[in-house]
């Protein structure tokens, strides 16, 4: 055999082994499935908390503004009344004594009459109280898909429902959401 022969030989045989190899790996992607038949699907929920405002209306009571700061009215009153009475009282110099002596103490047991007329002196106003509340509800974040591929179940997780096959590519189960019907 000559050169030319042995080169052509072998030039042939790795034509041979390049063909045969790429026939192999075409029949192989022929015969790759093309979906995975779903089994089960559960929702993955996750707890969401909403904020809301929540307003209502409410009675408020609170002391009435003070016009008599001093109980100037009071202590007047008081005094002159304790002053009659005093004076109503004993002769001379008696009287008198009892009339200071009455007119000061009805002038302090005026004051303080006031005062508590004062303290127990309210008015009432509508206030809007406003509170936020929290409202929580399940949301569904995604689904654990068991598939099966090739009579081995394996799982995933999508950001869809899916049906009742996931599509497979280069032997690998596809999780992106199917593109939107254009008819919709």
């Amino acid at each position: 055999m000559d050169k030319s022969m042995m080169k052509g030989i072998a030039v042939g045989g790795l034509a041979m082994v390049v063909l045969g190899a790429s026939g192999v790996t075409g029949y192989q992607a022929l015969t790759q499935p093309e979906v995975a038949e779903v089994v089960a699907v559960k929702e993955v929920m996750k707890t969401v908390s909403t904020p809301r405002e929540v307003c209502e209306t409410v009675a408020v009571q609170r002391t009435a503004p003070v016009k008599d700061q001093n109980r100037i009215a009071g202590t007047v009153v008081g005094g002159l009344a304790g002053g009659l009475l005093g004076s109503a009282v004993g002769n001379g110099t008696g009287k008198t004594v009892a009339t200071v002596v009455g007119a000061a103490a009805g002038g302090y047991a005026g004051n303080q009459v006031q005062k508590n007329m004062q303290q127990k002196d309210v008015v009432t106003t509508n206030e809007q109280r406003c509170k936020t509340v929290q409202d929580k509800s399940q949301k569904v974040v995604g689904y654990d898909v068991t598939y099966r591929l090739d009579g081995k179940d394996g799982t995933v997780r999508t950001s869809f429902k899916p049906g009742d096959t996931l599509p497979v590519k280069d032997g690998q189960v596809v999780t992106t959401p199917p593109a939107a019907d254009a008819r919709s």
